[in-house]
């Protein structure tokens, strides 16, 4: 009924010479919203369809960009993870070395502290031996001298002049006699 009316409409104001004022704000507003919607459309497509097409592009090149980035972090994750592997690798070699180091020095200075003990012994037992022969080489001569001292404080009173020829002929037998 609308559309019929229109035309109606339409139709005499062409007859009457030009356009009238429809007096039904409805209809009006709908032919009104049809030749704006159109007008869009006919001049809009084309920019729109541009604005669409660049922020489209844009998109694109940003999820690309992205895409990239995401990329070169994985691939500099992927080279960092494998340096820190390599580095505790090379700790872990470290911590070793050092380990077998140790227990080299420390082998190395018990048998050095060993030998010590052993060169120590030694020179206690050898300054102990000698301490004792000489000790002995001095009793020895305390003894003789000890020994000098009584025969001379009893020599003369058991030499008397019969013993003393007796013991000089017996030297002189033993001399001869050999």
């Amino acid at each position: 009924m609308g559309a019929g009316l229109l035309a109606s409409e339409t139709a005499e104001a062409a007859e009457s010479g030009g356009f009238g004022i429809n007096p039904n704000i409805l209809e009006a507003n709908v032919i009104n919203l049809l030749v704006v919607i159109g007008l869009l459309v006919y001049f809009g497509r084309g920019f729109l369809g541009k604005t669409l097409s660049n922020r489209r592009e844009n998109i694109e090149v940003a999820i690309k960009e992205a895409e990239e980035r995401k990329q070169r972090a994985a691939a500099a994750l992927a080279e960092q993870q494998q340096k820190l592997a390599q580095a505790q690798s090379e700790a872990e070699k470290i911590r070793l070395s050092a380990q077998e180091a140790a227990q080299a020095a420390h082998a190395e200075i018990l048998a050095k502290a060993e030998q010590d003990i052993v060169r120590l012994r030694e020179s206690a037992s050898q300054e102990l031996n000698s301490e004792q022969e000489r000790v002995i080489a001095e009793l020895r001569q305390r003894v003789v001298a000890l020994a000098l001292q009584r025969v001379e404080a009893e020599l003369p009173n058991r030499l008397d002049g019969e013993a003393q020829r007796n013991l000089v002929d017996r030297s002189i037998a033993m001399l001869g006699g050999s």
